[in-house]
């Protein structure tokens, strides 16, 4: 018997893990002057991660040029700036970004307690990897799912299913952990436990109204307040 109260937790990564609204605002506007438009702000980044690049780029873009979401996402402009957002953010990775408070530290106690970790983003595969790289992170997760691993993304539970298949473990001995109303509903529709941190990117919605079973101030809450539940 182990007295751990979870076997698996999984991992939001933007907003959760690392804190990376200022680069992806760099490479962002670094994109949009090169097709002659306006740069945005980090509060509007923040209030459109969450979806993956394609849906902020496609904000952005309608955000700068007064074009509709629809007529952006069918637009020869936004094939012209994908490959482009992608060598400016490739650039910027980790120039900005930085791990929110005891980060490291609780995944190596998780670790160390045989706590299997995993990444559930919807950040592309190529991007997840050059951030979780870029901050030493990546040998610290046992698996880790982007947004085009499976041809569904969260909320869809596809991710947190896979992960609950190859490491064997039961819905009620895993957590998943975000910072969204996304997260939330990933977790609910899995059938796992939910908690939220406060300092992340939730769409500029309260976090409150996600309905989380709990909201932690900061990653020290993982061990010490899981034994304690």
């Amino acid at each position: 018997m182990t007295n751990r109260p979870y076997d698996l937790m999984l991992f939001d990564l933007d907003g959760t893990l690392v804190e990376t609204a200022p680069e992806i605002m760099d490479a962002v506007n670094d994109t949009l002057g090169r097709f002659k438009l306006a740069p945005v702000t980090q509060r509007q980044v923040q209030d459109w991660i969450g979806h993956g690049t394609l849906t902020l780029l496609v904000q952005a873009v309608a955000d700068r040029s007064g074009m509709r979401i629809e007529a952006v996402r069918a637009s020869d402009l936004l094939r012209q700036m994908v490959p482009v957002y992608d060598g400016f953010y490739q650039q910027r990775c980790g120039s900005r970004s930085h791990l929110y408070p005891l980060v490291r530290e609780t995944l190596h106690s998780l670790r160390a307690q045989g706590v299997k970790l995993a990444v559930v983003t919807n950040k592309e595969s190529r991007y997840t990897r050059v951030v979780l790289e870029a901050h030493q992170l990546r040998g610290l997760f046992d698996e880790v799912v982007s947004g085009d691993t499976f041809a569904t993304k969260k909320p869809d539970p596809v991710g947190v299913l896979h992960c609950l298949a190859k490491f064997g473990v039961a819905r009620q001995r895993t957590l998943f952990v975000g910072d969204s109303s996304i997260d939330a509903a990933t977790a609910r529709n899995a059938g796992v436990a939910v908690w939220l941190l406060p300092y992340g990117y939730n769409m500029g919605q309260p976090l409150e109204a996600c309905a989380p079973d709990r909201v932690i101030a900061d990653f020290s809450a993982l061990p010490a307040s899981g034994f304690a539940a």
